[in-house]
């Protein structure tokens, strides 16, 4: 037997026995590298066919190849019997072995953010009194922002200062801005559908205010419309004095203020009496403000004034969030620290 088959034979026994012998992961690793590693045996070998005669290569080629076959084959069923090994050719290192009577770690959840659930709950609220959500663009036009909201041009609400504008008010005829109010959104639908309409519209809004504990650039707002024939202020105080009570409690204490709006007359604030520290007494803060909605304004989207009326409120819901939990930094809703979320 020429001697090149003679010592493939003898590495393919060698290989063999001593891949039976390995037990363990590190064990297969160590043969793997020894047989068919970059500077293993198999690789010794194959260098070594330059050095046969012509004539015998052919069957000292094939001899290697069902050597490194077998071999090959013969370490991947002993890996699935002892467990992968580590390093290269694809192993990967077994670790321990898994008890599965163990109990197991359950992943941690997450919990939704505040604001959207209070959202959620004030919409409930609202829902059970008829009221149908509905939704508009934060990219807005001074149209829906100001002037069909009875807003004149020289109220100081439409400062550059007051508003993120996108376009220059004063180079263009509609500039558009990131919406101020939600108010936006019941103009919208008062262009677009006919009374009676009973709707409420949550979403984010934006004013270039500096940030303190009660005060952000980018909040939210709910505000809510009922347009119908014979509409009164009476409605209106029963609407919020129904919503106070059955998001805040039975005892929850409100009251309206008169106030001056442009797109409300008469026109009032909405004051609760709440607790922002539980360490400290209840007192009057203001949630929102509220009306019956100006004729101008009725005018401004085509309804009757004479056959329509209806009343308008509008509240911060982050505002509703601290009362409601005792949050006495809206900042805090903001900073996505989950040791406070996890309070509430």
């Amino acid at each position: 037997m020429p001697a090149m088959l003679e010592s493939l034979d003898t590495l393919e026994a060698d290989a063999l026995a001593a891949l039976s012998a390995a037990s363990d992961a590190p064990a297969l690793e160590s043969w793997r590298i020894e047989y068919l590693g970059g500077k293993g045996r198999m690789k010794s070998a194959a260098a070594g066919l330059k050095d046969v005669s012509k004539e015998e290569k052919p069957a000292a080629g094939k001899r290697l190849n069902e050597v490194k076959q077998a071999i090959e084959a013969a370490f991947k069923a002993r890996q699935s019997e002892v467990g992968k090994g580590g390093g290269g050719g694809g192993a990967n290192s077994a670790g321990p072995a898994i008890d599965l009577t163990e109990p197991g770690i359950a992943p941690e959840l997450g919990r939704r953010h505040v604001i959207s659930r209070v959202t959620e709950e004030l919409c409930d609220v609202f829902g059970r009194m008829g009221f149908e959500v509905v939704t508009g663009p934060e990219l807005e036009d001074d149209q829906h922002n100001f002037v069909k909201l009875n807003i004149p041009a020289e109220h100081p609400a439409r400062e550059p200062i007051d508003n993120f504008y996108v376009d220059d008010p004063l180079k263009t005829d509609v500039p558009r801005m990131l919406r101020s109010q939600t108010s936006t959104v019941q103009i919208r639908t008062m262009e677009s559908r006919k009374p009676p309409l009973r709707i409420i519209s949550p979403g984010r809004v934006y004013r270039p205010d500096t940030v303190d504990a009660t005060h952000s650039f980018m909040f939210h707002q709910l505000e809510g419309l009922y347009v119908d024939r014979k509409v009164s202020m009476v409605d209106l105080k029963t609407t919020l004095y129904s919503f106070a009570r059955s998001f805040f409690g039975p005892d929850a204490e409100i009251q309206l203020v008169p106030s001056y709006f442009p797109f409300t007359e008469p026109s009032a604030e909405f004051y609760m009496k709440i607790r922002l520290r539980p360490d400290e007494p209840a007192k009057w803060v203001e949630l929102g403000g509220c009306g019956m909605v100006d004729p101008a304004v009725f005018e401004a989207v085509g309804y009757d004034p004479e056959e329509w009326t209806g009343f308008a409120f509008g509240f911060g819901i982050e505002r509703i969030a601290m009362g409601k939990y005792s949050i006495p930094d809206i900042r805090m809703l903001f900073e996505n620290d989950v040791r406070f979320l996890k309070q509430l």
